[in-house]
């Protein structure tokens, strides 16, 4: 019977997925998100029924709340643009609401990342490239894309893996390239960084994010030059001056008060900065949920935004 552990073993994903797993239960993806994927790209009918077994009591559902006279669709107002960065040499303007957040290529596949990009640009959104640096694919599509800096500096990195202006300066020189941002930290991986095994460190992964082929890649659990909010704005700067580019910050909001310090840095980093040229070193902030990393918002503050 001990061998038979293993069969069922692998017989039990299949059940589970066709007899037992809800429609709403599996993750990340579930079956009624995969029978819709399915659906839209076949070319079949995409909308959906009112009603839905989705579960919108958690915490950061998004929710389109009734009211008593709503617009009519005549009457309906496009939406505004905005600039961010607008003192940037190179700022970025747009009218969406709903972007694209970090997924590396290397975590998706190839057509995964030539879909989005495509989707992006048909649907007039950003695509953040996420911190596995940026890939021919995403640019493929011709979408804006917001290129993460993560903590090993894939892909702006030197030989010894610390951080080259030069690459920096490449790879902000593309057009489609239209955003920087800069992760400290993630939720999936609080307090430690992340690995990235030799096996799958293939001679395309390598080339991309500047790293060793077949070996084992590490991601710090921090910004190594980055120890404090002063240092942290520093190099916010640094990375604004050497693209002319907007720049944001990435971070999984688990304590609150460094946000204060930083806040009060800008602050004064603004009043010293007004008789000059007028601006915040900071365009955008993202927050990630401390404790999955799933849900993510990016917000414009609008209290550093010049």
């Amino acid at each position: 019977m001990g061998r038979f552990r293993y069969l069922f073993t692998k017989l039990g994903e299949f059940f589970r997925q066709y007899f037992f797993a809800m429609d709403r239960e599996e993750l990340p993806f579930n079956r009624a998100e995969r029978n819709w994927v399915n659906r839209a790209s076949e070319g079949g009918d995409a909308t959906t029924p009112f009603g839905s077994t989705r579960d919108i009591r958690p915490t950061g559902s998004v929710l389109f709340v009734n009211c008593p006279f709503p617009t009519l669709h005549e009457d309906a107002v496009p939406v505004g643009e905005i600039t961010i960065g607008p003192h940037c040499e190179l700022p970025y303007k747009t009218r969406s609401i709903f972007n694209i957040s970090g997924m590396s290529y290397g975590a998706i596949s190839r057509p995964a990342v030539l879909a989005l990009s495509h989707g992006a640009r048909k649907a007039g959104i950003w695509l953040n490239t996420g911190e596995g640096a940026l890939s021919p694919y995403h640019v493929y599509g011709g979408a804006d894309l917001v290129f993460q800096i993560g903590t090993a500096k894939y892909g702006v990195r030197d030989e010894r893996g610390q951080f080259d202006e030069k690459r920096l300066r490449e790879a902000a020189a593309l057009d489609t390239v239209r955003m920087f941002e800069l992760k400290l930290s993630q939720g999936a991986k609080p307090g430690k960084g992340g690995i990235l095994p030799a096996a799958n460190v293939t001679e395309e992964i390598a080339q991309m994010r500047r790293i060793s082929v077949g070996q084992d890649s590490i991601s710090p659990n921090r910004h190594p030059e980055i120890n404090n909010i002063a240092e942290l704005v520093d190099f916010y700067c640094r990375v604004r001056d050497v693209t002319g580019k907007p720049i944001g910050l990435k971070a999984v909001i688990g304590a609150y008060g460094w946000l204060d310090r930083l806040f009060e840095t800008l602050a004064s980093r603004l009043r010293h900065l007004f008789s000059e040229t007028p601006r915040s070193p900071c365009d955008r902030l993202a927050g990630q949920c401390c404790e999955c990393g799933e849900r993510r918002r990016s917000v414009l503050m609008p209290g550093l935004i010049w």
